[in-house]
């Protein structure tokens, strides 16, 4: 298997074991719930936590990756999530389940971004596209992972003993850390020392006027795909079921439909940025996005249901796979880990709390108004994506790439 073959399957097995992790909580959250005898808004701010720690993590594991090179800081966050994930199976109250969510959410924060820029050093800029997909959709794998391990383990072990799964992590990342050699082109930039000083400096994001608008217009697009992304996906079945009297059934249907949607979206996705281009693809389906989640609200009939719900998730969900090659795309070797990881994770964090904002309005309004809020999110997004343009950045990692293939 060749290096860039190498960095996809890490990156993806990486993704698939975070995605597993983060969607434990979702399954075992009525029992944790039962089991510390609290209320549900004391047991959703275990996933506000964990954002929490996903933003801290992806920029200190961004620097230090920058810094001290990806393969070796990547296997340290898959080994810290893991790591936090079983100690939550240990958790005697809801308190030491914050920190141990905490913990985790560092690891995972941080496996993120790092995972991307080792895909988006290791390809040709033709094909970052598509590796990047390729990598987005262990997300995926990681949900039906975790639904599996779910029915199988809680009617036995309990919720305690579903965290416990989520020690073999650790195994994935020394298989890792034997089997992957680090980034030739970080490797490359390590040797040119007047870059030594730039690596993993936060402060690098906001060095120039251009670059600072460049980061909060990414900032923006990442917040509004995870907001888009959790408004959709938390509230829809309630949304369906009440509005067409859609069955609990009928409801998980939608979710595997919307599921399969969004991995043919990635797909697509990739395939479309590498023959037409970041600005251009992220264009039609910001806006595609935004015409499908608006007219899905007159969606009806069960087949009316059930279609709209794959197109919506095959546009909303399928821009997911373009952030990792977005962000590497606009920024250098010394800064790309840190950039990725906390544009990213900020948008986690913050666009986490949408489903907040969507419960309002369907408590005050209705379907249409909440879909409309969420379609304007896309508008939103897709101006600020009009705003990118090429900078020095590029021109940079564009001569990284060149000293790579020379070292």
């Amino acid at each position: 298997m060749n290096y860039q073959k190498k960095t996809v399957v890490a990156s993806v097995a990486g993704l698939t074991l975070e995605g597993m992790d983060i969607m434990f909580i979702s399954f075992a959250m009525s029992m944790i719930i039962a089991h510390f005898h609290i209320d549900m808004a004391t047991g959703g701010l275990i996933s506000s936590i964990t954002n929490l720690g996903m933003l801290v993590g992806g920029t200190i594991f961004g620097i230090l990756a920058d810094k001290f090179g990806r393969v070796k800081v990547f296997t340290y966050t898959i080994i810290l999530f893991a790591i936090g994930t079983a100690l939550t199976g240990l958790a005697t109250n809801i308190e030491q389940v914050y920190i141990f969510r905490f913990i985790a959410g560092l690891g995972a924060g941080g496996e993120y971004g790092i995972g991307m820029a080792l895909v988006a050093e290791a390809w040709p800029k033709n094909k970052q596209g598509r590796a990047s997909s390729y990598v987005s959709v262990g997300a995926q794998y990681g949900v039906i992972l975790a639904a599996l391990l779910s029915a199988l383990i809680l009617p036995t072990w309990g919720w305690r003993g579903l965290f416990f799964v989520g020690i073999i992590p650790v195994i994935f990342a020394f298989m890792v850390r034997k089997n992957l050699d680090e980034s030739p082109e970080w490797v490359a930039a390590k040797q040119e020392k007047k870059l030594v000083k730039k690596q993993g400096n936060l402060k690098q994001l906001f060095a120039t006027r251009r670059t600072s608008f460049i980061t909060v217009a990414l900032a923006i697009m990442a917040t509004v795909q995870i907001a888009g992304y959790n408004g959709l996906m938390i509230w829809l079945p309630s949304m369906l079921q009440k509005s067409q009297g859609l069955s609990v059934s009928g409801s998980a249907l939608w979710t595997i439909s919307t599921a399969v949607g969004m991995i043919v979206g990635m797909l697509t996705f990739g395939q479309f940025i590498d023959r037409f281009g970041m600005k251009r693809t992220y264009g039609i389906f910001l806006l595609a996005s935004a015409v499908a989640v608006f007219l899905y609200s007159y969606a009806s009939g069960s087949a009316g249901v059930l279609i709209g719900g794959a197109i919506v998730g095959f546009f909303a969900n399928g821009m997911f796979a373009g952030y990792g090659a977005l962000i590497s795309h606009y920024y250098p070797v010394e800064v790309r880990s840190t950039a990725t990881n906390t544009i990213f994770n900020f948008g986690r964090a913050l666009g986490g709390l949408s489903p907040i904002l969507v419960g309002f309005i369907l408590q005050h309004a209705n379907v249409t108004v909440a879909m409309g809020y969420l379609a304007v999110l896309y508008c939103v997004s897709f101006i600020a994506m009009l705003s990118l343009k090429k900078g020095k950045a590029e021109q940079t990692q564009e001569r990284f790439v060149s000293t790579a293939k020379a070292v």
